[in-house]
């Protein structure tokens, strides 16, 4: 969770009251807020968490929070100090023909199509004021922005730029400008390798570095104001004296945008000559139609009181939640239809009020979470493990019993240790891919475990040998006959180390999990078991040639009834169908290739083992 932090006597004088610590970390906490820390230069963290366990999370966050600006405010309003603030727009006195015009390019598409704009008039900043508006910057881009991936926000000194602007894509060649906190023009092809070097920037590279087009904003002058999402430009960087503030957001995403876009400007209008009044500016979009941005309408629903006393365990009438909700920065007035019925408006500040529920659960914060009466649930239930977890804690017993030792590695793994460094092809039907993965540690969700004990083995290569792991979790495969795409499969596997390879070690960790379950060794040419299982030679690359094999499963029938004809002709019907049906793969057992061992760095040869769990579900017929 983001951790804000603020200068505790200012968010006093704001609040106009001085705390005690342990009042004010009382207060915090029954708004929803987690004092973090104290420091000795006297600066609290706040942190925006979901509170102790026995409290609901507030989600989405409330992004108006992640600034001194917006908990002081939401703050004085909770403590009834304040009215919910209105924010509106300004139109010029020439209507809305003098607004600030941008033109929006149809190139954009390519690259980052989205834009929305604002503007702050006769600002003024004080020097803590002016870093926390670049500190706000920052949190939504490290959050809500996905790190500038999904929204990237520029702010300009509108004195020292001329509108109309227009917002283009252009090809890197035919981009330049001096950036900001530079002294010298650079092409954007000059700009991408200037800032490899520099951390804070080259982070930022790849979300348009491969593109054939770059998106840029200039003004009427051909004067460039940024190149989202990497940099501004220096011509028009803001400073403590800016008086007049052009806000510019450029997305992938509408949704995040509005968000952005309305946060950035309501919490800092407030600083503006006339407080909370915000400029709007005039979109020209590709297609010639024309977008007033930003939109900071009122979001209207409906809440009923019957709902919200059932979830807390409350009997209030409609005209006392009213006033509740009122406390958390909401508008609410009364239905003159229905007197369960209240109406409510979401002012732009609250994008994480989505549903019924989370009005509810403002209703329940201000009245106070710790005031909600103790009641005991309506039934009583017992609470019993799956047969699978059940099933896995007896793997987990047995082959600990036999000296393995259990590990935990992460499921999200790279897309090499998945595959190529067990010598396996992707074939792009089996691997659940991560769209936007933050390193290449987690670029796929693993469809084995023997990555991952390859890996521990790996990092604690320097302990005495034997090194004996084990891991009995799920893998995830794609599944497209499923609604979400994907399904897990419950594996084991197990890993010997050794200066030998161990083969008849990790062979009678197979046969001791299977003497557990009760299933017996059978010959792959015996037709007549009912039920058992086998070895059968396999060439498979992640193992050495000639030394691994297959393991195979044949199920028990079901059981036969013993009543009727019909029964008796059920029988020989279920018996037929049993006979044509093939053999379980369960997995696989053998030495480890060379090459996998030399990939994970490991200098000992290893023995492997791998199977699925999930034909031995209780009552499981394929």
């Amino acid at each position: 969770m983001p951790t804000v932090a603020v200068d505790k006597e200012e968010l006093w004088e704001r609040l106009g009251h001085s705390y005690s610590s342990e009042d004010f970390d009382n207060l915090l906490f029954e708004f929803g807020l987690e004092l973090d820390e104290d420091t000795t230069e006297e600066v609290e963290a706040l942190r925006k968490t979901g509170l102790p366990a026995e409290r609901p999370v507030r989600a989405p966050t409330p992004y108006d929070l992640l600034c001194i600006e917006g908990i002081a405010r939401a703050l004085r309003v909770f403590l009834g100090k304040d009215k919910p603030p209105v924010y509106q727009l300004s139109i010029p006195a020439g209507g809305e023909r003098d607004l600030i015009e941008v033109t929006i390019a149809p190139e954009t598409k390519q690259i980052r199509p989205l834009f929305a704009c604002a503007v702050l008039r006769d600002v003024t900043f004080t020097p803590r004021s002016y870093q926390s508006f670049l500190d706000l910057q920052d949190k939504l881009h490290q959050n809500l922005c996905r790190r500038r991936q999904l929204v990237a926000i520029g702010t300009h000194d509108l004195d020292t730029i001329q509108a109309p602007f227009r917002y283009e894509a252009r090809k890197p060649s035919d981009i330049k400008f001096v950036p900001l906190n530079k002294d010298k023009e650079y092409t954007a092809e000059e700009l991408m390798k200037v800032y490899e070097s520099e951390k804070h920037l080259a982070r930022y590279l790849s979300i348009i570095k491969d593109s054939p087009v770059y998106p840029i904003i200039y003004d009427s002058h051909d004067r460039v104001l940024s190149m989202p999402p990497i940099i501004n430009s220096e011509h028009s960087k803001i400073n403590l004296d800016t008086k007049n503030i052009f806000i510019d957001v450029t997305a992938t995403d509408e949704t995040k945008l509005q968000i952005v876009v309305n946060i950035v400007a309501t919490m800092f209008s407030e600083y503006c000559k006339v407080p909370y009044v915000i400029e709007p500016c005039r979109l020209i979009l590709p297609d010639g139609t024309t977008k007033i941005s930003p939109d900071l309408s009122m979001v209207k629903m409906k809440a009923h009181t019957s709902y919200i006393n059932s979830c807390t365990g409350l009997s209030l009438s409609s005209a006392e939640v009213a006033p509740l909700l009122e406390k958390m920065t909401l508008t609410a007035s009364l239905s003159s239809a229905d007197p369960d019925e209240i109406l409510v408006e979401v002012p732009p500040t609250r994008p994480d009020i989505l549903h019924e529920c989370d009005i509810m659960e403002d209703a329940a914060i201000a009245y106070g979470f710790n005031k909600l009466p103790d009641t005991f649930p309506a039934t009583n239930t017992v609470a019993q493990p799956l047969e699978m977890s059940k099933l896995t804690d007896v793997v987990r017993t047995t082959w600990a019993q036999a000296g393995f030792v259990e590990v935990l590695p992460l499921i999200l793994c790279s897309h090499e240790e998945n595959f190529e460094w067990l010598n396996r092809v992707d074939d792009g039907k089996t691997a659940v891919k991560i769209g936007n993965p933050k390193t290449l540690e987690f670029q796929v969700v693993r469809t084995s475990l023997i990555p991952g004990l390859l890996k521990t083995i790996r990092e604690n290569r320097s302990h005495p040998l034997p090194i004996k792991v084990f891991e009995s979790t799920d893998v995830v495969f794609k599944d497209l006959s499923l609604e979400r795409q994907a399904r897990n499969v419950r594996h084991a596997a197990a890993v010997w180390c050794n200066k030998s390879a161990g083969f008849e070690v990790i062979h009678g960790l197979l046969d001791k999990i299977m003497k557990t379950f009760e299933v017996k060794r059978i010959s792959a040419s015996d037709t007549k078991s009912e039920s058992g299982y086998y070895l059968k030679e396999k060439d498979d690359p992640t193992h050495f040639p000639g030394r691994a094999a297959a393991i195979f499963y044949r199920p028990a029938p079901p059981p036969q009834k013993q009543s009727s004809l019909a029964a008796v002709k059920e029988n020989i019907k279920s018996a037929l169908s049993l006979s044509s049906r093939p053999d379980i793969e369960l997995g696989s057992v053998g030495i480890l290739h060379p090459s996998v061992l030399e990939k994970f760095e490991i200098p000992y040869p290893c023995s492997a083992l791998e199977i699925t769990l999930e034909p031995f579900r209780q009552g499981a017929h394929p």
